[in-house]
């Protein structure tokens, strides 16, 4: 058959369709809304989560264990580390059983010439529980580094501060909203926070460790520049996935689960396995932390009467 004839058919066929019933009305094309989309997790993004959870409950049990063979004294390290990967634990648990996740509700507009514009509604999953283990997680290894080091409790205060302004500006980014820029804003000063934690570790860190000692100096070099870098990413990620939403709600569960175990249980057998061969690292704590409310602590009345 002729391609003009064809032609002719197929444009014959094409009649839009009036968005009135009125006669003598303007008929426009009919413009249908765009169905919702929803961003969500599938069975391997889920089957991640259920992962990483394992991992992490087999961490803390095996930190629990190493703990045992040493006196309460020195187990500072270990009761750190243990909590890190227990709250970590839960952390997965909650968002593997969809009870740590909401949705975060966008619309995207797009104009057209010649009809109305369109908008599209964007419902992407956004884990909150994430976000409450790294604000619990995350001051504890700071913690851990920062004992390494001996740094002084104005500075590690100044850390954790720090870290905590991260994270909850990290959060209310990941709830911002796409046209007016607060989501940048907050993932911006986020950034700026990150900034400081390194400052700490670089400068105040390296300063005090290398005043303990070569061994200490170096190992602390070693791990606090290990989990500089895996902090960097984490950022880095938000950004491709929160952020531009580039990456699938499964590719960000898996990013976030590699650079989850990398900084947790990773980094803690680390320290603890280095810790144990290196005493210089050892910190050991007395009184209460040992002893509890024992002889040392118990309030005995009359003292002040027998020594008159």
């Amino acid at each position: 058959m002729d391609p003009v004839e064809i032609m002719k058919k197929t444009t014959s066929l094409l009649v839009p369709t009036s968005t009135s019933t009125v006669p003598g009305a303007t008929n426009f094309p009919t413009v249908l809304p765009d169905k919702p989309i929803y961003e969500h997790a599938t069975a391997s993004g889920t089957r991640t989560l259920w992962v990483v959870f394992v991992i992490m409950l087999i961490s803390a049990a095996a930190f629990t264990a190493m703990s045992w063979r040493i006196p309460v004294s020195k187990r500072l390290y270990h009761i750190l580390t243990t909590l890190i990967t227990i709250i970590a634990a839960i952390s997965y648990f909650g968002m593997a059983t969809k009870h740590g996740v909401n949705y975060n509700h966008t619309r995207k507009t797009e104009s057209h010439k010649h009809v109305p514009d369109t908008h599209q509604e964007i419902y992407r999953e956004v884990y909150w529980a994430r976000y409450v283990d790294w604000s619990l997680t995350t001051p504890l290894l700071l913690l851990d580094l920062c004992f390494l080091a001996g740094i002084s409790g104005a500075h590690i205060f100044m850390a954790v501060l720090a870290d905590l302004v991260m994270i909850l500006t990290g959060l209310f980014a990941a709830y911002g909203g796409e046209r007016s820029g607060q989501k940048w804003g907050w993932y911006t000063i986020a950034c700026i926070a990150f900034l400081v934690i390194i400052w700490h570790l670089v400068v105040n860190g390296r300063i005090t460790a290398q005043a303990k000692g070569s061994k200490v100096g170096k190992f602390f070099a070693a791990i606090s520049l290990y989990t500089i870098l895996i902090w960097t990413a984490y950022p880095i990620i938000w950004g491709v996935a929160d952020g531009s939403r580039i990456l699938s709600v499964n590719q960000e569960i898996m990013a976030y689960a590699i650079l989850d175990v990398l900084a947790k249980p990773v980094f803690g057998f680390w320290l603890l396995f280095t810790h144990a061969k290196l005493p210089e690292t050892g910190v050991e704590l007395g009184g209460f932390w040992t002893h509890g409310l024992g002889s040392e602590g118990r309030l005995r009345v009359g003292d002040d009467d027998e020594g008159a």
